[in-house]
C-alpha cells in the first residue's frame, strides 16, 4: 500500500526545543521550509491553523510559488468564512498551485481557542456545522447551476461559483477528531480521516468506527496517522536521542505542570501514556505526557513517538519533525 509523507511549514521556526525568535511572519522561512520538504521527497506539507497567526491561504500561495511538485494540506476552521466563499478561495488556491491543494477541516477542540475568534458554538454543534459546511463546499464546487441551501447553520440563495478546482471534481478533503461527534460528522464526508499516533489495537478499533460511519454514505476514507519519528544510526542511539529531547522539554518547562487539554484526541493519547510508556514495539508516549498531548493542529508537537534506526543516510535535525503518514 502506498504511503504519503506529510510534513509541516510555518512562517516562523519554533518548537518545544527551539524558542520562537524573530517576527511572527518571515516569507523566507516559509519559502525555504517548502523547498527543503520538496528536496527531501515529502509528498505534502500541512499549513496549520492558529488563532494568533498569519493567514494560511497566503502562506500556501507563497509556498506554492517557490515549489513545483510539493503538495499542500491547508488547515481550515469552519465558522468564520461562509462556505461558498471558502469554496471559491480554496478553488482559486488549487488553480494557483497547479492542482496541489487539499483542505484539512478543523472543527475546534478548545472552547477558549474558538472564543478568541468570536465563536461560542458548543463542541457537538461545531461538528454538525462542519458536516453542513462540507456539504456546501462540495455543492459549490460541483453544481452546474445556481442552487439554494437551508440548513441548521447556513442559508444561501442562488449560490454558484465560476471558479472550480483544478483537481476534479474537487480537492481532497481531510478531517479528524477523537470524539463520537467528530466521527459521526466527518466520516461520511472526508476523503482522508486523520488519526494520532496511538497503540495499534486502539488505532484499529478507531479505524473500524470511522469505516462503519462512512459506509452507509457509500464512502471509504483512507487514513493519515500523525507520528513523530526519532531517528538515529542504531536503535540504542535513537532511544538516547529521544530521552535527550525529553530532558530538554522538561528543562524548558521549568517545573510547570503539563497543560490540560479539552479535546478528546489529547485525552485518548494521555490515557495511553498513563497505561504504558512504550506500546507495541516503539510507540513512546513520554513526550505526550510531558506536553499534555498538544493538538497536532494547535502545535505540531505532542504526538507519541516512534523510535527507530535510520533506514537511509540522513542528518537528523535538532527538532524532530512531526510526520503524517497517509495510506
Amino acid at each position: 500500500m502506498p504511503v504519503e509523507l506529510i510534513g509541516w511549514i510555518a512562517p516562523r521556526v519554533s518548537s518545544e526545543l527551539i524558542p520562537a525568535a524573530g517576527p511572527p511572519f518571515d516569507a523566507e522561512v516559509v519559502a525555504e521550509t517548502a523547498r527543503i520538504h520538496e528536496r527531501a521527497g515529502f509528498d505534502r506539507v500541512l499549513i496549520g491553523y492558529f488563532t494568533d497567526a498569519p493567514d494560511g491561504f497566503l502562506i500556501g500561495a507563497h509556498a506554492a510559488s517557490v515549489t513545483e511538485r510539493l503538495q499542500f494540506l491547508l488547515a481550515h476552521r469552519p465558522g468564520f468564512v461562509a462556505p461558498p466563499l471558502a469554496a471559491r478561495k480554496l478553488a482559486t488556491l488549487d488553480q494557483l498551485s497547479g492542482g496541489r491543494l487539499a483542505v484539512h477541516i478543523i472543527s475546534g477542540g478548545s472552547e477558549a481557542d474558538q472564543a478568541k475568534d468570536g465563536d461560542w458554538t458548543s463542541h457537538e454543534a461545531r461538528y454538525r456545522r462542519s458536516a453542513e459546511y462540507l456539504s456546501l463546499l462540495r455543492r459549490t464546487w460541483t453544481e452546474p447551476t445556481p442552487f439554494d441551501h437551508e440548513g441548521e447553520f447556513y442559508r444561501t440563495r442562488g449560490t454558484y461559483s465560476e471558479i472550480r478546482c483544478r483537481q476534479q471534481p474537487y480537492i481532497p478533503i481531510y478531517g479528524g477528531g477523537g470524539s463520537e461527534a467528530a466521527v459521526k460528522a466527518l466520516a461520511p464526508h472526508v476523503d482522508v480521516y486523520m488519526l494520532w499516533g496511538e497503540p495499534l489495537k486502539d488505532t484499529a478499533v478507531f479505524m473500524d468506527r470511522v469505516r462503519c460511519e462512512a459506509a452507509p454514505q457509500g464512502r471509504s476514507p483512507t487514513f493519515s496517522l500523525s507520528t513523530r519519528p526519532i531517528l538515529a544510526d542504531t536503535e540504542g542511539k535513537a532511544w538516547d536521542r529521544a530521552r535527550a529531547i525529553l530532558d530538554r522539554v522538561m528543562a524548558n518547562r521549568g517545573g510547570a505542570p503539563a497543560p490540560q487539554r479539552q479535546n478528546v484526541g489529547s485525552k485518548r493519547l494521555l490515557a495511553a501514556a498513563a497505561e504504558a510508556e512504550v506500546h507495541d514495539t516503539c510507540l513512546w508516549t513520554a513526550l505526550a505526557a510531558a506536553t499534555g498531548a498538544l493538538s497536532p493542529i494547535a502545535r505540531k508537537y505532542g504526538h507519541a513517538l516512534g523510535i527507530c534506526p535510520l533506514t537511509r543516510k540522513s542528518d537528523p535535525v535538532s527538532r524532530a519533525d512531526s510526520v503524517n503518514a497517509r495510506s
